[in-house]
Order: C-alpha cells, then structure tokens, then sequence
C-alpha cells in the first residue's frame, strides 16, 4: 500500500506545482531560498519560479531535495511514494528525489532503508536525520542552503554531515552544487564494497528508459495496480557515458560525468551528475539503472565488476571526507561535447 504525503507538505507544495508552466522561460536572475520550518522544507526558486525543495519530512528515512523541475518546469523526480502519479512505476520507496547515503555502513544500511523495510531487518539499519539550518543566503546569481545532519543506528550516531547546496540558474538552465562532509563520531566507520549508493536520483517516468520486462505501475486511483504489465508509453530516456556508452551499458563503468536525455511533454531535457576530481573514488562508478534510478558510487569496486577485489574506505574517529558533486538540468539536449565542457569547468572549481 502507497504511504501518504504528509498533510502539511502536500499543501506547501501545492502553491509551487501550480506556479510552474512547462513552456516559460526565464533570464538568470535572484535565487530565492525560503526556510518553511513548520513544513519541514526549505523552498527554492529562481526568478520567482520553483525548482526545488529540501525536505526532511518524518516519514522519510532521509532527508531529500524534491521535487526538481527543469528551467521549463518540467519536473525531472518521480513522484512516488510521497505523490504517487498514475503510470509511475511502484517500486523502491527508498528512492525519491534526490539524495546522498549508503548500503553498507559498518554493516548498517542506510540506501534501502524505508516505510516498507521488514521489521526483522531494521536492527540493521540507518537513518539520516535532519539537525539544523546553518545558513541560507538568497543571491542574484545564486542561493545557498547549509544543513546538518546525523546518521544514526540503533543505539548510536555513525557520522556527523554537513552539506552546502548552491542553487543557480540561468534561461534554459539549473544546477546545483552539493558539497558534503562526513565525519566520524566516536567509533570507526567503514564504507564496505556494495553497489547499493550513494549520490542518487530517482528521475520521472518519461526519463526512464524503454523496458522489456512487466512491472508495477500507480493507478489512475494513485495506489499500486494489482498485477504487473508491459508499458512503454512516453518513456524516451536515454544514458550516455563520458566514455561513450550508452543505454544499459552505462551500468557499472566509470567515468567523471554521466547525462540522461530524454522528453518530458515534447520539450528535450538533459539531466547530468558531474564527479568532482577532490572527492574520493574518482572517476566515479555509476549505478545508472534504466528504471529510473541515477546514482554515482564513490565506493563500490567488486559490486559492479566481479572480477575485482572489493575495496572498502574507513574514517577514522573525528576523521572526515568532503565530496563534491553538481546535478545540471538543462531543457535542451547537450552533446557530448558540450557534457566534456561543463566538466572540464566543474573540475576547475575548488573551494567554493
């Protein structure tokens, strides 16, 4: 059974779906980043019109930057669990939005952790919790969100997060850069081989790619169909790797950046996740799944090629890791090309 939105951020979000027109354009301008703290949310737009939201609501096990529209308006996110639409595949409720944790932490998983998690195996899981806002800053030419958070296990606290989202855009154009440090507490911290991670987005149904297999759809009554079927219908996503992949071969290579192409409504959408080259793991591996699911894993060897020895990377206590990663959305489709070039940008970042 479907869970729910909660009451108060179906009702926030309400105001900002309806502010969006799928075929606007605007000119880079102020970058607004409203905290909405009884809501639990932190709303973000961009010449007045929404892109995004972070929002740490008590049903997720996470907290999560949804939904995330493109320039146009067209929403780029799935909208299950938390706004179920009729053809949406009912799958993996742990998947929403956009967000950054992990399958294997000391043994804790933290990736599949959901509403739907047997209560036999939540001994073994982890939770991200939302602490604080640090800063919110509203620009011309960008806003800032600094959050903390904690991940905690049964009976402890695993690491302590900070991250900086910068929010910009530009006519036809969004990005957001996340910036995440993770620090050890009190205990050593190890990310063990799995490809269950870590940076992740879980994108809409026209961007999924064209499968072969039945699956379980929402209904038109917004809860999960009886029984599985075939159905291609508007689904026009398509990967395509730094390296050259593309389709379902992007499936665990490795590479600094990785787009997803497709339409949502006529308009050509790109969406891309650039790896930074400070971050750990470099060039990343890429967890690109024609379903719907779009992550980059930093720490997975063997889960992707067996062939491999696995690897594992530990934070000592008080020790810490920063990872850099840009998610660009962009109405339009980039070439190859033009990808390389934004990266190559990205990589001359530092210290921002």
């Amino acid at each position: 059974m479907l869970k729910p939105a909660a009451a108060s951020f179906a009702l926030a979000a309400a105001g900002l779906i309806a502010a969006a027109s799928l075929h606007a354009r605007v000119d880079e301008t102020v970058v607004t980043v409203a905290d909405r703290t009884a809501d639990r949310r932190v709303d973000i737009s961009i010449g007045g019109r929404p892109f995004t939201s972070y929002i740490y609501p008590t049903s997720l096990e996470k907290p999560v930057l949804y939904p995330i529209r493109s320039a146009g308006g067209a929403v780029v996110t799935r909208g299950y669990p938390l706004e179920p639409k009729p053809g949406e595949r009912a799958d993996h409720p742990h998947h929403v939005g956009h967000w950054f944790n992990y399958g294997d932490v000391n043994g804790y998983d933290f990736w599949g952790h959901s509403f739907e998690t047997p209560a036999a195996n939540l001994a073994k899981t982890g939770s991200i919790v939302h602490k604080a806002i640090a800063r919110i800053i509203t620009g011309k030419s960008q806003g800032e969100l600094t959050v903390s958070a904690d991940w905690v296990v049964p009976g402890s606290t695993l690491l302590r997060e900070e991250t900086r989202f910068i929010f910009s855009g530009a006519a036809r154009r969004r990005a957001i850069d996340r910036i995440t440090t993770w620090t050890a507490a009190d205990k050593a911290v190890t990310f063990n081989d799995t490809k269950e991670g870590a940076f992740g987005i879980r994108v809409a149904r026209a961007l999924e790619q064209p499968s072969s297999e039945k699956v379980t759809f929402v209904g038109a009554d917004g809860k999960k169909e009886a029984a599985p079927r075939l159905d291609n219908t508007g689904v026009t996503g398509r990967y395509t790797g730094s390296d050259g992949k593309t389709g379902d071969d992007v499936w665990g290579t490795r590479g600094p950046w990785m787009s997803l192409t497709g339409t949502i409504e006529g308009e050509p959408i790109t969406l891309a996740i650039l790896d930074h080259p400070s971050n750990h793991g470099y060039p990343t591996y890429w967890h690109a799944r024609g379903y719907g699911l779009f992550a980059a894993n930093p720490f997975g060897q063997k889960g992707y090629d067996p062939k491999q020895e696995p690897v594992t990377f530990t934070l000592q206590p008080g020790q810490s890791v920063t990872f850099r990663h840009r998610i660009l959305v962009v109405d339009g489709q980039l070439t190859h090309e033009q990808l390389q070039k934004e990266h190559e940008g990205f990589a001359k970042e530092r210290g921002r």
